[in-house]
């Protein structure tokens, strides 16, 4: 993924909130869910939200809980010592479900048309899906390529915030529909990208 060379500078914050979240007794799996509910929430607010910018910052504010939210079940579990199975299960149901329903709101909201939201969902997992597949052939996991799950929500987070900033439509298209349309693309390229490398380690 493209912001993985990042993630050791939100190691250390995510971390710390991770304890503080796991010495309250809150266990892995209700964060889990919690980024469900978030994901859910987000998209309704974009599908009501294409002329109502407060639900669109709303909308903001979910995806970033559900990031947030997505990130700390994992750190709260590995400092936990927890090696659960069933929660890593559970954390890969819970991201498609959420690609599903932030995705969803975004095309139920007007944003794109559905033929460039069915183009970017079916992307969005077929890369999920090749990811865990490479595991499902004793490769490990990969998840190479230009866009991953963290890029397409700072992606999301990005195009709202700009779209409350500037509403107007370029070229057909709002900032969160253009948004729609670079993830579609990145994701299939991405998709892609797993599939060489999937072949590639097959010989």
């Amino acid at each position: 993924m493209t912001l993985d060379r990042f993630r050791p500078v939100f190691a250390g914050p995510i971390s710390r909130l991770a304890k503080i979240f796991a010495d309250t007794g809150i266990t892995p799996n209700q964060v889990t869910l919690a980024s469900l509910l978030f994901s859910a929430v987000a998209g309704l607010c974009y599908a009501l939200g294409a002329a109502n910018i407060f639900l669109i910052g709303a909308a903001l504010i979910f995806v970033v809980l559900n990031s947030l939210f997505d990130a700390l079940d994992g750190s709260m579990a590995r400092y936990l010592l927890i090696n659960d199975k069933a929660g890593d299960f559970l954390d890969h149901v819970v991201d498609r479900y959420a690609d599903v329903f932030i995705v969803g709101g975004l095309v139920f909201g007007g944003y794109a048309g559905w033929g460039i939201g069915l183009f970017t969902m079916v992307g969005i997992l077929l890369t999920s899906y090749l990811g865990t597949q490479a595991q499902a052939l004793s490769i490990g996991r990969f998840y190479g390529g230009i866009m991953g799950r963290a890029d397409r929500l700072v992606l999301i987070m990005a195009a709202s915030l700009l779209h409350i900033i500037y509403p107007q439509a370029i070229f057909g298209y709002t900032l969160l529909g253009w948004s729609l349309i670079l993830m579609g693309i990145a994701s299939h390229v991405t998709a892609l990208q797993r599939i060489h490398f999937i072949r590639t380690r097959l010989g």
